[in-house]
């Protein structure tokens, strides 16, 4: 799984491979940050994290694809991509291939394709990773509402 030189993984096996473990063992977040940067005070972040007990499949998806990092938890391993361009280019690989992710990589592109101009356009984004949290289990229990941070 190789990515070229304008950003594509190489052929349609390696992005079903990707968009499976997505599926399976992923989990697709948005979150939104305080950041005293922006206009509004906040950043939306959208990210990619794949699990796994062992680390030796995160790592080659790593060297293979050059993006996103690896990282030992007590008991398992993540894949965590959290470059917005680098993930709206994963979003948009695997797209065709999900079969259990298609409403989260739609409401992540969704995320991803949206500027912020106004504060009516943050609180917008806020309710659509609002809308993505839900779809992710681990995080029923301890889910922000976003909207209400803003």
């Amino acid at each position: 799984m190789k990515v070229n030189a304008v950003g594509k993984i190489s052929n349609e096996a390696d992005r079903a491979y990707l968009a499976g473990l997505i599926d399976g063992d992923g989990a697709i977040m948005a979150t939104i940050e305080k950041h005293s940067e922006k206009k509004f005070g906040f950043r939306v972040r959208v990210e990619i994290k794949i699990t796994q007990k062992e680390a030796n499949v995160l790592q080659f998806l790593r060297g293979k694809l050059g993006i996103g990092r690896v990282t030992a938890n007590r008991t398992t391993y993540d894949w965590i991509i959290r470059d917005q361009s680098e993930v709206r280019t994963v979003l948009n690989f695997i797209s065709p291939y999900s079969l259990a992710k298609q409403k989260q990589i739609k409401l992540a592109i969704q995320i991803l394709n949206m500027v912020i101009q106004t504060k009516a356009d943050l609180i917008r984004m806020a309710r659509l990773a609002d809308a993505l949290s839900r779809f992710n289990v681990r995080s029923k229990n301890r889910r922000k509402n976003y909207a209400s941070m803003i």
